[in-house]
Parts: structure tokens; C-alpha cells; sequence
């Protein structure tokens, strides 16, 4: 039987391309979660997977997981070694080699073998730079007479990079996809008629939070309005809407506290000038590596009470970031341009209320599981923080009814998605 009238486990495999990856080296924003939790959650449901990404230098160039079916290839290691700072510390020479070696890896270690054994191959590469390897992944598939046992796909989860894309070079070679039908109209600019497949969270995610801690937390806090946002310190982030929300509600005597964690880029700096301008405590907080949770929580609070401004600075655990999305009056994922906004679906699991924008964020429907903000005003914010408070029941409802909507993009049901699109493309 020709292996592309159906798709299933036993006859397909996938490899998958990306800067970022599951290594902590490797994870610089939403991309490293997506293929983490994207490439783990292919091979639970029985495909052999492979993921190509740059990866931590101090470990095997090879890992495999999940019973051998998940191969980790991290490439790029020689260059890493002299760029110590992360995924994109020397970028430009990690991309060169990138381009260079993944192809060789996807076509010769597994591709051709695996066509070898009558199996198909789906070859997904993830934004700019892996653009250049998915048309010359085609052409050594091709020259080897083995294109046609291929399907290749390169999605877009933003538009960085967009300018270094050869737009008419991967058009030939590969289907395009994205994640938002915000995207695919950014994808129309380019002259490409993008195929949406979301993106999703994993199932872990829709676990009850630790209730004690969100107890405990909104005990010590009792009487403060919690407020936290989550992401890089990028203008597209609205940061500074956010912070001066808070300056308003403080204004107002509503004594809210900002739980917030950012990362290195240099907006930064702006937002804390902000913060200070504004006239906002702001303390640092720092933990002990492996801390407890409880013990993380415990010093949040004890901060608490000479801070407007927490700025955490340390990998918020998993299960301590959930119980802060729950715990919380409000999560400020309000991004001006945001491709798809996992991290609201990532408060719709907790339990908490997302404040999202409206651009990517296809999932989010107004006072129905979030609230979506039109405008980047801060008064939009504070507006419907207290409108929130002048309506309990609607808060409640909103939790509910996020945590419905988060069970449909769970990456199960997305890959479920992935594959009846790519029948599609085999007619």
C-alpha cells in the first residue's frame, strides 16, 4: 500500500527544525516550549520523531527519549561552545552552520532510511532560520529521487526574520503554514496563502493547580489586587501599558501588586525607567536553585508588603507559575502583536483570567473566557479590572469557561488537526 493514503504512527515520520529546543541553552520564548512539548507529544502518540535544534554544547550531540522514539539532535555545539548567553548568542554563525549540517542529518541519518522501510516523511521547519535548510532539504530529496515520499512544511510563529526569506525559493519547496489567521494575513503581505494549524498546550497543563498554594497565596495576600505578566521585555509586549495600569489602580487605592518576569532584551531598561518614573516600589527577588515551591510562595509574600513591583529574577518553575496565573486578579498578556499568545491559553488552564490583545490570539473571545483589549491604553486595563470586581460572577465564568476552551488546543487535538491538513495535501 502506498504509505501516503493514510496517516498513522507506523508508517509516518517526522522531523522537525528549529533554532530553539528543549534544552534550557536552547529556550528563549514560546518557540522552545512549542517544539518541547510539540515533538514529545508526536512520539507519546507512537511517531517516530526527530527534532534538529541548537543545543546545549555541554550535552550529547544525540539524546534519545520517550522509548526511543524522540531523537534530540543538537547541532551547532562547536560554535555554541564560544557563545555561552543562549539559542541566539552569535546567531549569525549558529544559522550558517545550521543550514550547512541539518540538512545532510534530515536527509542521510533519517529520511532516506526511513523511505528505505516504506515510510513517509514529514519535514516541519519552524520561522527564518530554518528556511534556508527546508529548499535545500528539497533539492538533495529530489536529486535523490525521493521527493516525492516527502512532505515539507515551514511555519511562521512571527514575522522576525521575514525580510531574509527567499519568499518565492520556499514557496517551490515547501507548504506553508502558520498559527493564527492573524499570521496568515501578515503571510498575504509576502504573496502567501498560509494553511493555520494553532498552536496548543499539553495535556499536563489542565491538571488542578496546587490549591494549597493558591490558598496560601491569596491568604497572605488578602486585601492586594495581584496582577502578573509573563514574557520578553519587547514593545510589542505592551510593558508599559501594563506598568502604568498599575501606577493608575495604585492611584485609586486599590493596592495592586505586580508580579512580573521579563527577560534580558533591552526594552527592559525603558519599563524599569518607567516603573521608577512612576514612582513604584520594585524589589528583585532571587531563590536558591531547586527551591521549593511552597518556599518561593512564602517569599512572594513576605515581599509583598514593601513592593508594588516584584520582578523575578529566576525560571519560575512550572507548578509555581500555574498557581500565580490561578492565584491572580488579572494575567496582562496584553501583547499590540502577538502571533498567537500561548500564554493566554497557558492562564485559561491555570483557572486565571487572561487579559490578552486581539490580534493572534484566535481562542479569546471577550467576557466569555478572557478579556480582549482593543486599545494599548492602560485605562483599558484598569477599566476592566474593575469592572471585573463590580462583577464576581462574570470573573468565575470566565475561569470556567477558560478552562473548557483550553481542553480543545491541547496538542493532541492540534496534531489531530496537523494530520487531516496534511491528507489534504496529499490529494
Amino acid at each position: 500500500m502506498d504509505p501516503w493514503h493514510y496517516i498513522g504512527p507506523e508508517n509516518t515520520v517526522y522531523c522537525l527544525l528549529s533554532f530553539e529546543g528543549p534544552d534550557p541553552y536552547s529556550r528563549a520564548g514560546g518557540l522552545g516550549t512549542r517544539v518541547t512539548e510539540f515533538s514529545r507529544t508526536l512520539a507519546e502518540k507512537g511517531y517516530e520523531t526527530h527534532l534538529f535544534f541548537v543545543g546545549d554544547p555541554e550535552k550529547s550531540f544525540q539524546e534519545r527519549l520517550c522509548g526511543d522514539r524522540l531523537t534530540l539532535w543538537r547541532v551547532a555545539q562547536d560554535v555554541s561552545r564560544y557563545y555561552l548567553q543562549g539559542v541566539y548568542d552569535g546567531e549569525q554563525e549558529k544559522h550558517a552552520v545550521y543550514s550547512t549540517v541539518v540538512p545532510h542529518l534530515v536527509v542521510q541519518e533519517v529520511a532516506q532510511p526511513a523511505i528505505e522501510r516504506q515510510k513517509a516523511v514529514v519535514v516541519m521547519g519552524e520561522d527564518w532560520h530554518t528556511a534556508e535548510s527546508m529548499w535545500r532539504i528539497s533539492d538533495m530529496l529530489f536529486w535523490r529521487g525521493l521527493r516525492r515520499h516527502a512532505v515539507l512544511l515551514w511555519n511562521a510563529n512571527n514575522v522576525f526574520g521575514f525580510e531574509r526569506i527567499d519568499w518565492d525559493r520556499l514557496r517551490m519547496t515547501a507548504h506553508i503554514t502558520t498559527v493564527s489567521r492573524y499570521m496568515k494575513y501578515r503571510l498575504w503581505e509576502h504573496g502567501v496563502n498560509a494553511i493555520v494549524i494553532p498552536n496548543g498546550i499539553p495535556g499536563r497543563y489542565l491538571r488542578p493547580v496546587n490549591a494549597e498554594l493558591v490558598h496560601v497565596l491569596r491568604q497572605e495576600l488578602k486585601g492586594r489586587l495581584l496582577l502578573v505578566k509573563v514574557g520578553r521585555f519587547d514593545p510589542g509586549k505592551n510593558w508599559i501599558a501594563a506598568v502604568r495600569s498599575v501606577s493608575r489602580l495604585k492611584h485609586m487605592g486599590l493596592r495592586p501588586l505586580l508580579l512580573m518576569r521579563g527577560g534580558i532584551e533591552p526594552h527592559g531598561h525603558e519599563v524599569f525607567a518607567e516603573i521608577d518614573r512612576l514612582h513604584l516600589l520594585h524589589v528583585d527577588m532571587h531563590t536558591s536553585a531547586g527551591a521549593a515551591d511552597a518556599e518561593i510562595v512564602r517569599t512572594i509574600a513576605a515581599l509583598a508588603s514593601k513592593a508594588d513591583v516584584i520582578n523575578f529574577q529566576f525560571f519560575v518553575p512550572e507548578a509555581v507559575q500555574r498557581v500565580l496565573f490561578c492565584a491572580s486578579d488579572a494575567v496582562l498578556a496584553n501583547s499590540t502583536h502577538e502571533p498567537f499568545g500561548l500564554v493566554g491559553l497557558e492562564v485559561m488552564a491555570a483557572g486565571g483570567i487572561a487579559f490578552t490583545g486581539s490580534t493572534g490570539e484566535d481562542y479569546a473571545q471577550h467576557l466569555l473566557n478572557a478579556i480582549t483589549l482593543d486599545t494599548d491604553s492602560p485605562d483599558e486595563i484598569v477599566g476592566h479590572v474593575l469592572y471585573l470586581r463590580e462583577h464576581p460572577e462574570i470573573a468565575r465564568n470566565l475561569r470556567r469557561v477558560g478552562r473548557i476552551t483550553a481542553r480543545f488546543y491541547r496538542w493532541e487535538a492540534i496534531i489531530e488537526k496537523l494530520q487531516s491538513k496534511l491528507q489534504h495535501l496529499l490529494m
